[in-house]
């Protein structure tokens, strides 16, 4: 239905049946009113960005404005489903329902292990991953695989395979893939593609022959807001990708690959994308390197590290306990929530402390 159209019924509607001048009168007095309101301004929502504690593996939820969805990993089978239980909770959080879109970075416990639990609890629309696990040689990882292959195989659910480029179809930000089963993109970003002097620091390491080295990983765009999450991509595949030239540019926000563990994190990467912030999605005994907490504290114009668990391989290294989730003690499952603008700024607030710590906008273009 036309906007002619509409005033038009309105007209007969309120002013009955008038001769052919009168009608055309109101009809002008009518369309000059429409045209004399000002413009709706543009929706001016938040994105959210929940960063669950599953205890040293990985699940962070992405909620757009308009209540779009993605999951980027699934965490643990085990301990009765609490990790998909805290999922779902940050999901009721959140306002959702379902979850349209579930990304596996890959096929280790820790990320797609929790796959079974999370689809008996909440509904979801898409996977999306890289193709067959190609550590067949490990038992626990190919019995991961079979779980989610048997999930697939119900029919219920949409399946993307994932490949360096491709631009996910989740609404209301830019997801791209960078990584996905040991390849990436083949040609800088927009405003990418300056030689990276970072290279230069960092040691060469051999290639790495699990499914860490498979991961998926992705740059979410939010207006002039850059999130990096490249899952458990290893130190090998970073340099192949960020040297001799940086193909990804400055993020705003990092998620610290591999948990913060030292197989990660090279300064090929974490020095040449330079985030503002940077959250590590580490466990207690699990991640949080002494190495990797070093080198992410000493990222060039980094304004703060978060982390989701106090680290006992850190020790006295960890961040200040208002940056911590989660502290030394029993298990309390705390999560950090991003909440940002599309102008970049962005803030994020510690349940455990009921505290907010807003960080400026992007220099982004």
């Amino acid at each position: 239905m036309n906007a002619a159209y509409w005033i038009g019924r309105q007209i007969r509607l309120r002013h009955g049946h008038r001769s052919l001048p009168a009608l055309a009168c109101a009809l002008l007095l009518s369309c000059a009113a429409v045209l004399a309101q000002p413009a709706a301004p543009a929706k001016a929502g938040k994105l959210h960005i929940y960063f669950i504690d599953v205890e040293g593996g990985q699940s962070t939820l992405f909620v757009t404005p308009d209540h779009h969805s993605l999951l980027i990993d699934t965490g643990w089978p085990a301990h009765n489903g609490r990790d998909a239980d805290r999922i779902v909770a940050a999901a009721k959080r959140a306002g959702l329902r379902r979850i349209d879109y579930v990304l596996l970075t890959h096929y280790h416990v820790d990320h797609t292990g929790g796959v079974p639990n999370l689809v008996a609890r909440i509904a979801v629309g898409t996977f999306i991953d890289h193709g067959p696990n190609r550590q067949t040689s490990d038992p626990t990882t190919e019995h991961v695989y079979e779980a989610y292959q048997k999930v697939l195989a119900t029919g219920k659910y949409h399946h993307i395979l994932a490949h360096p480029g491709m631009v996910l179809p989740v609404q209301g930000m830019h997801v791209e893939v960078l990584t996905s089963d040991g390849k990436f993109i083949a040609k800088p970003l927009p405003g990418a593609g300056q030689p990276n002097p970072y290279c230069k620091v960092s040691e060469v390491r051999p290639p790495d022959q699990t499914e860490n080295a498979r991961s998926n990983g992705v740059l979410i765009t939010f207006g002039k807001l850059r999130i990096l999450d490249l899952g458990d991509l290893t130190w090998d595949k970073e340099m192949d990708m960020m040297c001799p030239d940086n193909r990804i540019g400055h993020v705003d926000l990092l998620v610290v690959s591999h948990h913060g563990w030292y197989q990660s994190s090279s300064p090929a990467l974490v020095d040449a994308v330079a985030p503002r912030v940077a959250i590590m999605d580490n466990g207690a005994t699990k991640g949080g390197s002494i190495p990797t907490v070093k080198t992410i504290r000493a990222i060039p114009g980094l304004a703060a590290e978060y982390q989701l668990h106090y680290s006992n391989e850190a020790g006295p290294l960890n961040p200040p306990a208002e940056y911590l989730a989660n502290l030394q003690g029993p298990d309390t499952g705390n999560f950090l929530e991003v909440t940002a603008s599309r102008s970049g700024n962005m803030s994020v607030y510690n349940p455990r402390t009921g505290q907010a710590q807003t960080y400026a906008e992007s220099s982004n273009p």
